[in-house]
C-alpha cells in the first residue's frame, strides 16, 4: 500500500507546485514585460486618470458620443465581471422588442436618418464587453454627432478614417474603431476647436 501511496503523493505535490505555482508565476512575469499594457488591463487614462479600458465597452448615451454596440451583461450592461450573452434567439419576443427599441433610440436621436441600422448597433455579442464596433455603425452615427457637436461632418469622418483599425493579420475579421479611443479623439477636437469640453 506504501508502495502505492508514495509516488501518488509526491506526484500531486509536484504537478500541485509546477501547476499552481510556477506556471502561473511564469506566465504573469512574461506577460507583465512582453505585454505590459494588456497584463494590466489595457488602461486608457487621460491626464494621468483612467477613463476606461480598450478591452472592455462603455455604455455611452448622450447623442454627442458615438454609442458602442448594446450590452447583455448583469446587472448592468459592460459589466466585466460577469461576461455574457443574452441567449436569445432571433425569433424571441424579448429578443424582437428589445432590437425595435434600440432603432427606436437611434432614429429618435437622430431624426431623418433613415439609412440601414447597422446590426452590431442593435444586438449583443456573446461576450457582451466589445469595445469596438463596425466602420459601418460609426459611420450611422458621424451625422448626429457631426450636427450636436457643430462640426463639419467632413471632421468625424476623418476622425472615423484616422482610429479604423485593420483586420486582423490582414484577412481576419473586420475592419473597425474602439468606441473610447474615437469619443476621446472627439473630446479632443471639441477643444482644439474651440468648443466647450463635454461633460
Amino acid at each position: 500500500m506504501t508502495s502505492h501511496i508514495r509516488p501518488a503523493v509526491v506526484l500531486f505535490g509536484a504537478l500541485t507546485l509546477i501547476c499552481g505555482v510556477i506556471y502561473p508565476l511564469a506566465v504573469t512575469g512574461i506577460g507583465s514585460v512582453a505585454f505590459a499594457s494588456q497584463a494590466a488591463g489595457s488602461i486608457v487614462e487621460v491626464g494621468g486618470k483612467p477613463v476606461g479600458s480598450s478591452l472592455i465597452g462603455q455604455s455611452f448615451s448622450s447623442p454627442k458620443y458615438f454609442w458602442g454596440r448594446p450590452s447583455a451583461t448583469g446587472p448592468m450592461p459592460n459589466n466585466a465581471n460577469n461576461s455574457s450573452g443574452s441567449n436569445l434567439g432571433p425569433n424571441n419576443s424579448a429578443q424582437i422588442d428589445a432590437v425595435k427599441g434600440r432603432v427606436a433610440a437611434l432614429r429618435d436621436a437622430d431624426p431623418g436618418n433613415d439609412a440601414p441600422v447597422p446590426v452590431d448597433l442593435v444586438t449583443a455579442s456573446a461576450s457582451g464587453l466589445d469595445p469596438e464596433i463596425s466602420v459601418a455603425a460609426a459611420m450611422y452615427q458621424a451625422h448626429r454627432i457631426a450636427v450636436v457637436r457643430g462640426l463639419a461632418p467632413e471632421q468625424v469622418t476623418q476622425l472615423i478614417a484616422n482610429n479604423t483599425k485593420p483586420q486582423h493579420f490582414g484577412f481576419f475579421g473586420e475592419t473597425r474603431v474602439n468606441v473610447l479611443q474615437l469619443n476621446l479623439q472627439l473630446d479632443t477636437e471639441a477643444v482644439h476647436a474651440g468648443s466647450p469640453h463635454p461633460n
